[in-house]
């Protein structure tokens, strides 16, 4: 895909290490009163003014995590940050820097990294993020990305996964499995053409769920709506490997049980009718489709009638006590169904399995 045939395009050679840091990162100013220091020294110098500070890192790897058949390059540099800052939102903190470090083999030319950081801009961009830092490196293994983010909170402000209590709300913003069944169809229409090139791919009518999967977006604009409601979640995560693993990681840190509600977890209709048409059961893809990037809390009971009628939350169950258990409530029959986890694991799996 990015052979060197093509006289036009740049090897990393001609630039080499340093030189690629620049070309790739000149373009990056400095918008955050935190950041003092970025690129070009040894380190980044970053002055919280007396606030917590919240790092998270993630690593991308070629035909673990991406594939390269169907994911464009300045999308996936996108979604990169948007992996990073969606953990950050998680914490109720706000992001402000990124680290980016790459490994790269000697098949991508300098202007499909210009791609990559064109995306990775992008996001920085939309979410008034600085760009601080990171590595470069050669790879005998396609490409591998690396990005830390570094948020900021007062400490009053910081929500973990450990807060809840028997009774608490449990509540999710946005809706879910729309990313995983944008990842059917693209794997589906990779296939087709693997099997005849001449074939035209089949993505008209699918543009909600393919954005889902291709370019889903962090949700930073949680921690401030809250604010607005006066209402301070008691716990929370983001929704990265399927509904059923994250209630369970608050399960497991909160030491108390949930009741989900199948009735209630909210899904977009082309999500459900995609799903049928792939003969998935649409609730399936909510629990352990995965990188939906939607946030997941518990309130206290007392804040129901503050978020009762907003547009962009759903009380989708309640915590109980610990030795409860973890089970849905099925639709209809009011039978409880254990939930598993069964999200994405690295070590289980392989992209497209």
């Amino acid at each position: 895909m990015f052979e060197d045939k093509n006289p036009e395009l740049t090897p990393i050679s001609k630039l080499g290490e340093f030189g690629l840091i620049k070309h790739l990162t000149e373009h990056f100013p400095l918008v955050q009163e935190s950041s003092e220091t970025g690129v070009g020294d040894d380190a980044a110098v970053i002055n919280p003014n007396g606030k917590r500070v919240v790092l998270t890192t993630d690593v991308l790897a070629e035909g673990v995590h991406f594939n390269l058949g169907y994911v464009p390059l300045k999308h996936l540099g996108y979604k990169a940050v948007v992996v990073n800052l969606s953990d950050i939102a998680a914490m109720n903190a706000t992001p402000t820097q990124i680290l980016v470090s790459l490994a790269v083999s000697n098949r991508f030319p300098v202007e499909a990294l210009e791609e990559l950081y064109s995306g990775i801009q992008t996001a920085c961009n939309h979410y008034k993020v600085d760009l601080v830092g990171g590595d470069t490196t050669s790879s005998n293994a396609g490409l591998v990305m690396s990005i830390t983010a570094v948020g900021l909170a007062e400490e009053q402000e910081l929500i973990k996964r450990n807060g809840a209590q028997p009774n608490d709300l449990l509540v999710v913003t946005g809706d879910l499995g729309g990313a995983y069944m944008g990842l059917q169809i693209l794997e589906r229409e990779h296939s087709v053409f693997l099997a005849n090139p001449d074939m035209q791919p089949e993505m008209e009518g699918f543009d909600y769920i393919l954005e889902r999967q291709l370019k889903p977006e962090a949700r930073t604009d949680v921690k401030a709506k809250l604010e607005q409601l006066g209402c301070q979640p008691t716990s929370m995560i983001d929704v990265s490997d399927g509904l059923a693993s994250e209630i369970l990681h608050l399960s497991d840190q909160s030491k108390v049980g949930f009741r989900l509600y199948e009735e209630k977890i909210p899904m977009d209709n082309l999500t459900i009718t995609t799903a049928d048409d792939f003969n998935l059961n649409p609730v399936m893809t909510a629990l352990s489709g995965g990188e939906d990037y939607e946030l997941l809390f518990t309130i206290a009971p007392e804040d129901f009638e503050k978020i009762r009628n907003h547009p962009d939350f759903t009380v989708i169950g309640h915590a109980v006590e610990q030795n409860e258990g973890n089970f849905m409530v099925a639709r209809g029959s009011n039978q409880l169904v254990s939930l598993t986890a069964q999200g994405w694991d690295a070590f289980l799996n392989k992209e497209g399995e």
